[in-house]
């Protein structure tokens, strides 16, 4: 097992990955939506597949989330756990013309928005712990992810805009203290909403900066109860259902008061592909958990391939299966698509695919399949 990690890692460095990121600056990668993900039944596993980039054709990049039963990551996958079909036909490992990495050890970034219910129903201790909840949150993200804070306060949109995303850990912690816990009302569907806007518009799959926005989320801490939202429930839960990118929603119901509206998060929560996490009353356990939620957005996967398909800017589909534990003959599948085309002579963009080359040799035969059975 060792061996084939340390082949894993050597075939996708530091370096090439550093130069891909100021490659993509020039292109925009292609998010896909794959079809069928969910919950996975007791003891079961599953994969989702939400990004494809094929920017640098002939390499293809896929972005995946893993899950079991829990909703939390398959840890240590390697390209051995991994079964790549292209136009039906699957890649033979052993011919190293793919790789896995985690989104951990990589350049790209990921992005959150932080929803804080302001209300005064949560004025006191649970106010306070799900402030230090969100600095924890900001202080387990990497440097290069970022963080947008909305605060549900009795504005005219129903809340304010307290940071956009930002990188600055501490420029954040600041912003946070200046929230005031005064609101009369809580407009939570109309803030969840905005949130959901920010991270439609955020970049994904576009680069903004040196770091590649990969995805982008939602953490809610609130009792659940709305009043005088201009959306309701069942418009946004139909809005997080027609998304073509999953946003999850992690949810933190805490209350000291009413805990009737926990089942608002609940229904967000699992709609959205996030997690709901019941607090109730015991906010101390805060801090915990939305360091597990950073650990989940930072055990994402990216599976990236040679293609030996010649550019005629047609699509082909792609299907990943991951088997877990590697050599348990079981695979759950997700399929996505990329489209052969031929990138543009730039300069910055023929050297990262020539360094992608370097790590991913070029097969005489043109062949990353196992061989036909006759």
């Amino acid at each position: 097992m060792k061996s084939r990690l340390s082949q894993c890692k050597r075939m996708f460095g530091a370096q090439g990955l550093a130069v891909l990121m100021t490659a993509i600056v020039a292109l925009t990668s292609t998010t896909v939506c794959a079809q069928g993900y969910g919950f996975a039944a007791p003891g079961n596993y599953g994969v989702k597949i939400y990004k494809t980039d094929y920017s640098l054709y002939p390499f293809v990049q896929i972005y995946l989330r893993t899950f079991d039963s829990q909703m939390q990551p398959l840890v240590n996958l390697n390209e051995m756990n991994i079964g790549l079909m292209v136009k039906g036909r699957p890649y033979d490992p052993m011919k190293r013309q793919y790789g896995i990495q985690s989104i951990r050890k990589r350049e790209e970034a990921t992005r959150s928005v932080v929803v804080v219910d302001a209300s005064k129903s949560m004025a006191g201790k649970p106010f306070n712990d799900s402030l230090r909840a969100a600095v924890r949150f900001i202080e387990s993200k990497r440097p290069q992810d970022e963080v947008a804070i909305l605060a549900i306060r009795d504005t005219k949109e129903g809340f304010d805009l307290v940071s956009e995303f930002e990188r600055d850990g501490a420029a954040l912690v600041r912003r946070l203290s200046d929230i005031k816990v005064d609101g009369l009302k809580t407009r939570l569907f109309d803030t969840i909403g905005a949130a959901m806007q920010m991270c439609a518009m955020s970049g994904q799959g576009s680069v903004r900066t040196a770091n590649y926005i990969v995805s982008c989320s939602i953490l809610v801490m609130s009792d659940g109860k709305d009043e005088g939202s201009s959306i309701r429930r069942d418009e946004l839960m139909n809005r997080i259902s027609n998304l073509d990118i999953p946003i999850p929603i992690y949810s933190l119901a805490y209350s000291n008061v009413d805990q009737s509206y926990f089942k608002n998060l609940e229904a967000l929560s699992k709609n959205s592909f996030g997690i709901y996490y019941v607090i109730g009353e015991t906010t101390e356990q805060m801090q915990r958990i939305v360091e597990q939620v950073q650990n989940i957005l930072q055990s994402d996967y990216v599976v990236t391939f040679r293609s030996y398909i010649e550019p005629d800017g047609e699509r082909y589909n792609v299907k990943i299966g991951v088997e877990f534990p590697s050599g348990s003959g079981k695979y759950v599948y997700d399929d996505t698509f990329f489209e052969a085309i031929q990138p543009p002579p730039m300069p910055e963009i023929m050297n990262a695919i020539k360094l992608m080359g370097e790590k991913i040799k070029f097969l005489d035969d043109k062949n990353p399949h196992y061989p036909q059975p006759q």
